[in-house]
């Protein structure tokens, strides 16, 4: 992988080799000065005629999923769902974070579903690959459209993200939240701002979370907190701090999950921690390694949360602990189906009689 000096506000500086393509151009080691990958960032319609994904994972809660962007501006320099850019033809690198498709129909296309006599309310995730309030959101207000859907039609809906730009949405969530309809995640990985903004650069501080979760909470929307993802060598000692903080904040429940970094993820990760933390950058690929076996990814379902060996038990039993300690419920509210409502149903049905 051919390495660039690291880019402000990116996660990466690279474009590794898209692996479904046959042709691999890269730059003349000969002409060292040759520019690197552009930074700008781009957005792209994206003509997507459906918009609801069906989860068959046994690991996650959820039946449903819908994301309103594919790319992440983020740009977490860890992201698992970096190489779903290579089926568009791009890098999972610094493509990933500065070419975003915009669903623009996304709101239509929900309701179109919806309305269908045929559909059964069922536990909707915002998102599951990227970010619902990645920063474009503040200007193209798709998850807003979605929400507005799902308030009027009640549907059940959780919304988890690293963007304290959710609050913008408590007129919406508070909506589905009088009928028990959503739930909501704020991801923080680390309360030390200096690593967050290396390992996260264009998410909200830490801070911002915080303040999101009470203010999500003061609101009477459910709010629960995610540790995600775990590093070890990086984060993990911070687990009891972040329970403390988020519970002290608000929130009602908490997750975890491990760093996991599949295909080209790895690379793209590896390099960053080389970057970044060259004195201990061996230590925390090889504690990686630990928890899968020693690759840098398992796709097994339920360990690819979790990871399995010696190494995976102590984050386990340090979460766990933790988790107790800082005053969490082990349960998390289910998510209410029962209030579902299609728009005029009543209304033609005494048109029908």
């Amino acid at each position: 992988m051919n390495q660039h000096a690291p880019i402000p506000g990116r996660g990466t500086s690279v474009n590794p080799a898209n692996r479904f393509e046959r042709i691999l151009v890269a730059p003349d080691a000969d002409h060292p000065a040759e520019e690197g990958p552009d930074p700008r960032t781009e957005f792209y319609w994206d003509e997507s005629r459906t918009i609801i994904s069906e989860n068959k994972s046994p690991d996650l809660p959820f039946v449903y999923s819908l994301n309103p962007y594919r790319g992440c501006e983020h740009g977490c320099s860890y992201c698992y769902a970096r190489p779903y850019h290579e089926y568009l033809g791009l890098s999972a690198g610094l493509d990933f974070e500065s070419k975003i498709f915009v669903k623009r129909d996304a709101a239509r296309l929900l309701r179109a579903e919806l309305m269908k006599p045929s559909w059964q309310p069922s536990w909707i995730s915002l998102s599951g690959v990227t970010d619902p309030y990645q920063p474009c959101e503040a200007r193209f207000k798709v998850t807003r459209s979605i929400l507005e859907v799902m308030a009027e039609f009640r549907h059940p809906c959780s919304v988890i993200t690293k963007n304290s730009l959710i609050t913008r949405d408590l007129d919406l969530l508070q909506q589905l939240a009088e009928h028990d309809c959503v739930g909501t995640v704020l991801s923080i990985t680390t309360l030390d701002e200096d690593l967050l903004r290396r390992l996260e650069p264009r998410t909200a501080t830490a801070r911002r979370r915080l303040e999101a979760v009470r203010e999500l909470a003061d609101a009477g929307i459910p709010v629960g907190v995610n540790v995600a993802p775990v590093i070890p060598g990086l984060n993990d000692e911070e687990i009891p701090a972040i329970l403390s903080a988020a519970k002290a904040a608000g929130a009602s429940w908490a997750g975890m999950t491990v760093v996991r970094l599949p295909m080209a993820a790895g690379d793209i990760f590896e390099a960053w921690v080389h970057q970044h933390f060259p004195d201990r950058a061996a230590k925390v690929m090889r504690r990686i390694r630990e928890l899968r076996g020693g690759r840098l990814n398992n796709a097994g379902f339920h360990d690819r949360m979790r990871g399995n060996g010696q190494r995976a038990e102590q984050i386990e039993q340090l979460f766990n602990l933790a988790r107790r300690k800082a005053g969490f419920s082990d349960q998390r509210r289910e998510l209410n189906a029962q209030a579902f409502r299609r728009p005029g149903e009543t209304r033609r049905m005494f048109e029908t009689g």
